[in-house]
């Protein structure tokens, strides 16, 4: 079974080191609090992926490479329009691999980071570009991103 055990940050700066971006759309086909089915076009890649609930921030998660035009069928087919697009880049802090998402249409603005770790407990370096952790915030979901779209918030404030 695969696990997924992450935490996650709002960017205060984007790091200096970051990659080039990777588009990426993706859609719900399941999105309940206790499984949630995603199809995404990761560059020229088609993934599909399963997540249960989480326990204590591990949670299963399966992920399968499927054909760009599959994915695409889906996405236009099955997800109504309700769609996230973000830029992934990738940079290191202290030999750990940092996920950095910069999301555009709804949820422009947004732009979040994310660390995947082997265990709940297991040390990380929180980077000086960092902000205020939100892995405990719903909110920042993006299966619930789909529903309520940070640009939505900001108006509200």
């Amino acid at each position: 079974m695969g696990i997924e055990i992450e935490k996650k940050f709002l960017v205060k700066t984007l790091p200096g080191d970051l990659t080039p971006g990777v588009h990426i759309c993706q859609g719900y086909l399941l999105n309940t609090p206790e499984k949630i089915v995603r199809v995404r076009i990761k560059g020229e890649k088609g993934v599909l992926t399963i997540k249960g609930l989480p326990v204590e921030l591990v949670r299963p998660e399966y992920e399968y490479e499927i054909p760009v035009t599959d994915a695409r069928q889906m996405l236009d087919r099955f997800c109504d329009g309700k769609l996230i697009e973000k830029c992934r880049h990738t940079c290191l802090h202290q030999s750990m691999t940092w996920v950095i998402d910069r999301f555009s249409g709804a949820n422009q603005g947004l732009v979040v980071a994310e660390i995947e770790l082997t265990a709940p407990d297991q040390p990380f370096s929180i980077p000086p570009w960092a902000g205020p952790e939100v892995t405990d915030d719903p909110r920042y979901l993006n299966a619930n991103l789909i529903h309520n779209p940070y640009t939505l918030w900001q108006a509200d404030k």
